[in-house]
């Protein structure tokens, strides 16, 4: 079967990728009652892309912009197999290779204790083309791992795709780059900001409040009772 989508240019992706997010309840802005992260630091906003996979008709449209993204910035011919990450990209890796028709596997953490030890499940060969696929990005630390793991395989992965990229932190291009990874995302923090804003989504006080934790999260944290940089290492 072909594979074809619609064309979605990519301020209309960024924007309504962010509205279905916000409509969701997968972004949640919160600055009377601050979210508090593993790390201990708090902020006004929280990420859950998992919930996504719970509104088919929402999630249907992201992996339609999704599939339009790759088609356009990597290439029809460009992919051999679409892999998820362990374990919030596995779903988004099973929409997106159903629509590109292009096979899929995932990547585990590390090696399962039993059995063959597989870390990938699926079929990936030598020099397949591969991109990797999760929910979001942060600062793209833990993609190393899922890389190491398909290049170890034998693949080629130049290119990794998020649902949604925080966008917000320098460490995330330098991560890809040290990588040698390109990053396709939907949408991003400053992109759902404007969007809330434009739409009136929320009040006044909550946005001012989130565009301070962008502009600084870690002294946002300490000014609302969470860690700050030393104490969240």
């Amino acid at each position: 079967m072909a594979f074809s989508t619609p064309y979605f240019d990519k301020q209309t992706i960024a924007r309504e990728a962010s509205k279905i997010l916000i409509e969701t309840e997968a972004v949640l802005f919160n600055a009377k009652e601050p979210y508090t992260y593993t790390s201990g630091r708090k902020g006004p906003v929280y990420v859950d892309c998992r919930k996504l996979i719970a509104f088919p008709r929402a999630r249907g449209v992201l992996m339609d912009m999704a599939a339009s993204m790759l088609a356009q910035n990597v290439g029809l011919e460009s992919l051999d197999v679409i892999a998820g990450g362990e374990t919030a990209g596995i779903p988004y890796a099973a929409f997106l290779s159903e629509r590109m028709n292009l096979p899929m596997a995932y990547v585990r953490k590390k090696p399962k204790g039993f059995g063959r030890m597989a870390q990938i499940e699926g079929v990936v060969e030598e020099g397949d083309k591969v991109i990797l696929v999760e929910d979001l990005q942060t600062d793209g630390g833990s993609k190393q791992i899922f890389v190491n793991a398909l290049r170890e395989a034998g693949a080629q992965v130049d290119h990794a795709f998020v649902v949604f990229h925080y966008g917000i932190f320098e460490a995330s291009q330098k991560n890809m780059d040290d990588l040698g990874i390109t990053l396709h995302s939907l949408t991003d923090w400053p992109t759902v900001l404007e969007t809330a804003q434009k739409n009136q989504y929320f009040d006044s006080e909550t946005l001012d409040s989130v565009r301070m934790f962008l502009n600084d999260p870690v002294q946002w944290s300490v000014d609302h009772g969470g860690k700050g940089e030393e104490d969240a290492a």
